[in-house]
């Protein structure tokens, strides 16, 4: 008995430990308010990724009480417009990611095979393996440059805080009137 309180005891001050080793991290990232060259950069980003049909996406599959509830939550998100989807999500999204790999994610869904990614993402069925486009030798150069690997890193791992933004985005635009 003594010897798991003691076990537990050293688990909590490894965990308060490292609580304390991050919060001067997590302070630093949330008092930096994003500037406007990076929230552009993030509203290109997002007009770019076409985030109103991530939008659409997270509405989806998002739980409703019925189906007329869900549909007419769907027609309604159908008249916001995409200008103001990015609008309201570019602030967020400028937290999450830098200026740079906005504007290095920004260019590559710009691209010929960020456009086939965009179309399968979005306008593709359910699959059980990986049918992912294709690239061409031209596009998997421009894929392997360190600029891109660097950004697609950084935006992979904000991919699921950007999802919740948006997810955020969706229930206040069921809450409104």
């Amino acid at each position: 008995m003594k010897a798991l309180k003691l076990l537990a005891v050293a688990g909590l001050m490894a965990i308060s430990t490292l609580a304390l080793a991050a919060a001067p991290v997590a302070a630093g990232t949330a008092a930096a308010a994003p500037g406007a060259a990076q929230v552009k950069a993030a509203y290109d980003l997002l007009a770019a990724m076409q985030a109103e049909k991530l939008t659409r996406t997270v509405a989806g599959g998002s739980k409703f009480p019925n189906e007329q509830q869900r549909l007419a939550f769907m027609a309604k998100l159908d008249k916001v417009p995409a200008t103001e989807v990015y609008n309201r999500l570019a602030a967020p999204v400028a937290k999450l990611v830098s200026a740079e790999t906005a504007v290095e994610m920004t260019r590559f869904y710009q691209s010929s095979y960020g456009r086939k990614v965009l179309q399968k993402t979005y306008n593709g069925g359910p699959s059980m393996y990986d049918d992912a486009p294709k690239p061409t030798p031209a596009e998997k150069a421009e894929l392997a440059k360190p600029a891109y690997m660097k950004a697609d890193k950084e935006f992979q791992a904000a991919r699921p805080a950007i999802r919740h933004e948006v997810f955020v985005l969706v229930s206040e635009l069921a809450k409104a009137k």
